[in-house]
């Protein structure tokens, strides 16, 4: 039986710059990444492919937002947003594998998973919002946002404007896993969690309501990977290796490393946080849930990584 991957992709790494923006250069970027896994499938694994969606669901706040002001449309709240680009990138995706696999002559069938992932009401980070969405707004606009949404939480971001910024919770169980275990027995390539998943809280009664917040797609991916078992973890970032003292004139590439060596390098404070340290956290959680083996590297190394050509390989 073939081994079994979770590969997380970036929404970033979809757009390439800020002149390659449109849902063509998007899905030229998906192409790329297709073929890479595609040929990392071809090495023996089976794959479930997450992805990131910050861009994508700034876009879509920011058509909401003008075609509120313009035509007086509704607004689409942030938690459909999130819905939206799983569909949407998740279509690309799926499509881009089915191409794929036809074109190699390879049996198989990509799906993408709608996923709703379940977290506490009671998380820390609905007290303390700091995760960024969406446009800027100067200071003669803030008030006006303000009173149309009381309950958005509005900050400073650096002198470029005010910005609203939303709950981060951890997320705690992923509501179709059954769905996605069978079709993983069944050999499909799935597409899930993506944009870390539709953040839903469980109410008194049992049922889910949707909620604006953002799950963090590298601990989605590697909670995910610990509940089907994957045989490793892989993150995707703009490297093919993670490094100690990065851009600095001392900076070393880490190959093979430990999960404990791995915890000190964190305590240390090698990894930035909001770039590095997240994906690091991630990885630490999946093998400390029982995972034997993750890996971090850029999509385009895909193939030599999963050979251990390059990548930061780390063990539990």
């Amino acid at each position: 039986m073939n081994k079994l991957a979770v590969i997380a992709i970036g929404g970033n790494s979809l757009i390439s710059d800020n002149s390659h923006q449109t849902i063509e250069d998007q899905y030229s970027s998906v192409c790329e990444t297709a073929r890479s896994i595609t040929g990392m499938m071809e090495k023996g694994y089976n794959v479930i492919i997450t992805h990131g969606n910050g861009p994508q669901v700034g876009f879509i706040l920011r058509r909401s937002e003008i075609a509120t002001e313009i035509a007086g449309m509704h607004p689409v709240p942030l938690v459909s947003c999130g819905a939206d680009t799983q569909g949407a990138i998740g279509y690309q995706i799926q499509q881009a594998m089915d191409n794929e696999f036809s074109r190699r002559g390879i049996d198989k069938s990509a799906v993408t998973i709608v996923t709703q992932v379940i977290v506490d009401a009671k998380d820390s980070a609905f007290e303390n919002p700091t995760k960024p969405i969406g446009s800027f707004y100067t200071e003669e606009h803030i008030q006006k946002i303000k009173a149309e949404n009381p309950t958005w939480v509005m900050v400073s971001d650096a002198g470029r404007g005010y910005r609203r910024v939303v709950a981060s919770p951890f997320p705690k169980e992923i509501v179709e896993i059954d769905i996605i275990r069978k079709l993983v027995v069944e050999g499909y390539c799935l597409v899930a969690v993506g944009g870390g998943g539709i953040p839903v809280i469980k109410q008194a009664d049992g049922t889910l309501k949707g909620i604006d917040a953002v799950i963090d797609k590298d601990f989605a991916s590697s909670l995910l990977a610990a509940q089907i078992n994957a045989d490793v973890l892989i993150i995707s970032t703009s490297v093919p290796l993670v490094y100690l003292n990065y851009g600095k004139a001392d900076e070393r590439a880490l190959e093979k490393v430990t999960l404990n060596e791995l915890k000190q390098y964190v305590q240390e404070n090698h990894f930035a946080p909001g770039s590095m340290l997240p994906k690091i956290q991630a990885v630490i959680s999946f093998l400390e849930s029982g995972g034997k083996k993750a890996i971090i590297t850029n999509t385009e190394s895909l193939e030599a990584a999963i050979s251990g050509k390059t990548g930061t390989h780390i063990y539990s």
